[in-house]
């Protein structure tokens, strides 16, 4: 790799991407990518150098690392995926297996010390493990690192040993590790047991063991989603969220709420409220920086952080009850038990139904949305025609040389 190569990609290391969890609801995310792709050229290398996911954003971001070199070729990949996902691809949803587990789940405390240290867990999420080997070329990684089209790579996961948030990456040799209160990173090569980790919802998905410890749910500790970027080196970060409105009820119409309408609250504040409060506080941090000289700043090694923040802007939970009918059979008893029908307000459902066509309706409206801020997100990112045109008449200079 020549010094012009070298100088081409380092002088991107300031964008980050982070991709927040949700579930199902991840597939909004490959939208947004796909309207963002529309602005460059069909061989222009990945503008996100710093790649930051947490859960299905973890296995996006990383999805999205593996092809760092095309772009376009890593969300088409992204998008075929989501497009012809099925709930078996993700977990166990035929009765006999649900049943067959449940089974294990109530009778494992009857048998041996051995089988009782198995995980427990509400549903059988092995075929994910199967679909990420199959579909995340993880090798891929390290070559895009060593030629720079990739800065670094995090996947955060949530210890239930130490309860802080930790930040499996991999990336740069001068990176440095990080440690600061309820959060840490640890440099290694990523594998499917860390996308495991990051998207094992508690209860619902059983923990995963990485590295002598076990870890959930990335989103679960993860106080300051914007700090993985941050210390891999970002001093803009695009942040695809998955926050999505919801109509309030009518004057008078409030009712007690269930079982139900609690677990997906609780999935909608474990999601999303953390990212809009770092949002915000990371504001106003750069607020008072514009008040400190520049030398002083320089001398305290403080920075700037813009932000770009895009969440659905609509209801996502209509949509998923508009496909309530998709869910696997067995599965709709199951959560019939919790009182999730139809009917009810949770938003349980739209993170659980991994449907095809529910899918395709959360990818447009994230393509929609994407392509409705366009002008905001091309100065975000810094970018023009003329400036895309320019550069890529520089990648194919320097494809000739090669």
């Amino acid at each position: 790799m020549n010094a012009a190569h070298k100088s081409l990609h380092n002088s991107k290391h300031k964008i980050g991407l982070l991709l927040s969890g949700g579930g199902a609801r991840g597939a909004y995310q490959v939208g947004v990518l796909k309207a963002i792709a529309t602005f460059y050229p069909r061989n222009h290398s990945i503008p996100f150098p710093v790649l930051c996911g947490t859960s299905a954003g973890a296995i996006n971001s990383t999805a999205l690392g593996c092809y760092a070199s095309s772009f376009h070729l890593g969300v088409k990949k992204l998008d075929w995926i989501w497009r012809n996902m099925r709930t078996h691809h993700i977990y166990r949803s035929d009765l006999g297996r649900v049943s067959h587990h449940m089974f294990n789940n109530v009778t494992k405390w009857m048998r041996s010390d051995l089988y009782r240290n198995r995980p427990t867990s509400l549903l059988d999420n092995s075929p994910l493990r199967e679909l990420i080997n199959q579909m995340v070329p993880f090798e891929r990684l390290e070559r895009n690192i060593a030629n720079g089209y990739l800065h670094a790579l995090a996947v955060t996961a949530s210890s239930y040993e130490t309860g802080n948030s930790v930040s499996f990456y991999q990336g740069h040799p001068s990176i440095e590790d990080w440690k600061r209160s309820k959060r840490e990173s640890l440099r290694g090569v990523l594998h499917a047991d860390h996308l495991m980790a990051s998207s094992a919802l508690p209860l619902v998905f059983p923990a995963i063991e990485v590295r002598q410890s076990f870890y959930g749910d990335g989103s679960i500790h993860q106080l300051s989603p914007l700090s993985p970027p941050i210390h891999l080196g970002a001093e803009k970060i695009l942040c695809i969220g998955l926050d999505s409105p919801h109509d309030k009820p009518a004057h008078g119409m409030m009712r007690h709420p269930s079982a139900s309408s609690i677990a997906g609250h609780l999935l909608d504040s474990v999601f999303s409220d953390t990212l809009d409060s770092d949002i915000e506080r990371a504001q106003r941090v750069n607020a008072t920086l514009e008040l400190i000289p520049k030398e002083k700043l320089e001398q305290h090694d403080l920075r700037r952080i813009d932000t770009f923040l895009i969440n659905p802007s609509i209801d996502i939970n209509k949509i998923a009850h508009r496909h309530f009918d998709e869910v696997p059979w067995a599965i709709r008893r199951l959560m019939a038990t919790i009182g999730v029908t139809r009917q009810s307000e949770s938003s349980l459902i739209s993170y659980l139904l991994f449907e095809k066509d529910y899918c395709k309706e959360l990818i447009e409206a994230g393509f929609n949305d994407g392509m409705a801020q366009a002008k905001e997100l091309k100065e975000f990112l810094d970018i023009s025609d003329v400036k895309v045109r320019a550069k890529h008449a520089q990648y194919d200079e320097l494809a000739n040389q090669h």
